[in-house]
C-alpha cells in the first residue's frame, strides 16, 4: 500500500547547525571572549575557512556532515564556510521550507558544533562559562530554532552532564519553556561519567520522569572512545556501517542496570540506531538473563524483553529488515528519521523512499511508525484526524 497523503511524516532525528552569534548574543559581556565565536583563517587564493573557537580551543568543523543538496558522489568534504551550506542547515525558516520540499512535517533536531549532547561544554574548564553555554544552546532551541516553526521544529535539549543536580535545574528549567526531549549520551562512561549501574543519574532520569521528556540517545554522542572500534587503516566504511552497534550496546547497559526498575515511567530513544538488530539483541538479553542472573546482581524478576517493550523506541532511516520484521521489534516501537543534513538522509526525497519502505505494509501500521508513535512518545499534539474510506451506499 503506499503511504497515504494524510499521513504525516515526523522524523526523530535531525541535526542543526549552529548560527555564528547563538552564543555572543545570550552570554554575558564577561564571557563572551572565551565563549564558542566563529573565527576566519585565510587561504591563499580561496575564501578564508570559518571555525568554532572555544576557550582558545579550535574547533575546525562549523557543519559537521552538512551535505544535503550535495549528490552521494559529492560527499567527503565538509563545509568550512556558511555560504558551503545551503541554508535550511542554519536557518529554521529556510528549514522548513526544505521540509515542505521533502513531504515532512516535524522533525528533532540534535546538535552540532556542542556534541549532539553536549560534550564540548562538558569538557571545558570553565564550568561557569560551560553551564551558561548549555544554557544559551538551550535558549537558542526554544526561543529562536523552535519558535520559528511552532510544532514542527521539536526542541531537544542539552544537559549539563558534569553536574547531576544542576542537570535536574536545567530539565525542569527547559520543559517549563516546551523542550520535548533530552539529549543524553548513549555511553556515559566512555565519557568518564559514571555509567547507567551507579546511582548518579537517578536525581536526572527521575527528574525526565517528572517532566516527561524522553531522553534520545543518539548513536555515537558517548564520544570518540564510544566508536567502535577498528583497524588504523581501515576505511571510514567500516566505522559507519558499525555505528549502531552504540545503541546496541547502550540497550544491554540498560537492561542489566537497576536504573529502568527505580524509574518505571522513564522513555529512551536510540536515536539513529537502525532497528533491524532488535530482535537478536533483545532475545539474547533474555537468553542471558535465564542463564547467568542467579549469580549476579541484577534484577531477578523481570524479563529485559518486558523492559524494552516498556521503556524503549528505535527509529530508522532505511532499514528494509527492521521493516520486514517489524513484529518481532513491536510496531509500536518504531520511528521514522530523516537525518536532514547528513549524508544518510535521502532528502528532498525522504517521502518517496519512505513509501517504498512501506510498500507492503498496511496503513494502521506504516501511520503509527511515521506519525503516531512519535506523537505518544513525544507528548506532541495530535493530529487532525484521518479522512475515512468513502461508502458506497
Amino acid at each position: 500500500m503506499p503511504l497515504q497523503p494524510w499521513m504525516k511524516l515526523i522524523s526523530v532525528d535531525d541535526h542543526l547547525i549552529e548560527h555564528p552569534m547563538v552564543w555572543q548574543d545570550r552570554l554575558s559581556a564577561r564571557h563572551r571572549e572565551r565563549a564558542p565565536r566563529i573565527v576566519e583563517t585565510p587561504r591563499d587564493g580561496l575564501p578564508a575557512v570559518q571555525s568554532w573557537l572555544y576557550e582558545d580551543r579550535p574547533y575546525p568543523y562549523i557543519g559537521l556532515n552538512a551535505v544535503a543538496g550535495k549528490k552521494p558522489e559529492e560527499y567527503g568534504i565538509d563545509p568550512v564556510r556558511y555560504d558551503e551550506m545551503i541554508p535550511g542547515c542554519y536557518d529554521p525558516k529556510a528549514r522548513v521550507a526544505d521540509m515542505d520540499i521533502d513531504g515532512v512535517e516535524a522533525m528533532m533536531c540534535f546538535p552540532s558544533f556542542p556534541g549532539f549532547c553536549g560534550t564540548v561544554f562538558m569538557k571545558g574548564d570553565d564550568k561557569e562559562l560551560s553551564l551558561q553555554c548549555v544554557q544559551a544552546y538551550n535558549d537558542f532551541v526554544l526561543d529562536e530554532w523552535s519558535a520559528a516553526a511552532p510544532g514542527r521544529l521539536i526542541p531537544v535539549v542539552i544537559l549539563p552532564l558534569w553536574d547531576a543536580q544542576l542537570s535536574v535545574r536545567e530539565i525542569h528549567r527547559t520543559a517549563a519553556k516546551g523542550a520535548k526531549a533530552i539529549s543524553f549520551p548513549d555511553l556515559p562512561h566512555a565519557l568518564g561519567l559514571p555509567s547507567m549501574h551507579t546511582d548518579y543519574w537517578d536525581p536526572v532520569l527521575s527528574a525526565a520522569e517528572e517532566t516527561g521528556l524522553p531522553l534520545c540517545q543518539h548513536f555515537g554522542s558517548g564520544g570518540a572512545t564510544s566508536v567502535p572500534q577498528v583497524a588504523s587503516d581501515a576505511p571510514f566504511a567500516v566505522m559507519i556501517n558499525l555505528m549502531g552497534a552504540n545503541s546496541m550496546h547502550a540497550t544491554a547497559d540498560w537492561l542489566f542496570s537497576p536504573a529502568l526498575h527505580k524509574h518505571p515511567k522513564l522513555k529512551i530513544g536510540l536515536s539513529e540506531g537502525g532497528i533491524g538488530w532488535i530482535p537478536y539483541i533483545v532475545q539474547r538479553a533474555d537468553y542471558v538473563w535465564r542463564k547467568h542472573r542467579s549469580y549476579q546482581n541484577i534484577n531477578q524478576d523481570v524479563k529485559p524483553s518486558e523492559l524494552f517493550q516498556k521503556h524503549f523506541h528505535g527509529c530508522f532511516i532505511e532499514d528494509d529488515f527492521g521493516v520486514d520484521n517489524r513484529h518481532a521489534i513491536g510496531v509500536d516501537r518504531i520511528t521514522w528519521e530523516c537525518d536532514y543534513p547528513h549524508s544518510d538522509s535521502f532528502w528532498p526525497a525522504s517521502r518517496k523512499r519512505a513509501a517504498e519502505a512501506f510498500a507492503n505494509v498496511p496503513d494502521d501500521e506504516v501511520h503509527k511508525m511515521v506519525e503516531l508513535n512519535a506523537r505518544r512518545f513525544y507528548n506532541l499534539p495530535d493530529a487532525a484526524p484521518a479522512p475515512r474510506a468513502a461508502t458506497v451506499s
